[in-house]
């Protein structure tokens, strides 16, 4: 798909929508050593913080992106065009630790971004690429509504939650 890099501070979105019902594949690694993995997911953010453009994501310690994230310096989001959605279904429910081709049975095709070290795809039509700037646990005492906890699993498997300060951004739209 054809890109324009954009300035983010240009970028319009329904911030509720885009995550929530459109998704985002969060990839972290490093497209050149071929180690990288990607990941759907459904919650994050994108705003403002310390004077700088941030994206916001949440990983799982369960997750095998986790370990990519925590290795590597930067990730970026990609988002794809509603065809796509099935794939990205696939990207959410299979592990790269059990399929390490998955993003090539969804039929996605990785490609350099500026700037970053973490590919985005050929398929996507917006790319948020960052370089990780924070990072903190979560921690269930500081949940304030009872309702928090059970989105997780019994044992707990909080998020690591990750700040990337946006290096660059391009889309189709």
């Amino acid at each position: 798909m054809e890109r324009e890099r954009i300035n983010i501070h240009k970028l319009v979105l329904k911030p509720g929508d885009i995550w929530e019902n459109e998704w985002f594949l969060l990839t972290a690694g490093d497209l050149e050593k071929n180690d990288y993995n990607a990941m759907t997911v459904a919650w994050g953010s994108l705003g403002t913080m310390w004077s700088t453009p941030f994206a916001q994501v949440v990983v799982r310690p369960s997750r095998h992106t986790y370990g990519f994230m925590n290795t590597y310096d930067t990730f970026t989001l990609s988002h794809f065009p509603k065809k796509h959605q099935k794939a990205l279904s696939y990207l959410g429910s299979v592990s790269g630790r059990d399929v390490p081709d998955k993003l090539a049975v969804a039929g996605l095709t990785p490609q350099p971004v500026p700037g970053v070290q973490a590919p985005a795809y050929r398929e996507a039509d917006l790319v948020i690429a960052c370089k990780k700037i924070y990072w903190q646990d979560m921690d269930e005492t500081h949940f304030l509504q009872d309702w928090i906890r059970g989105k997780y699993p019994p044992e707990g498997d909080y998020h690591r939650i990750y700040f990337g300060k946006i290096e660059h951004c391009e889309s189709a739209w």
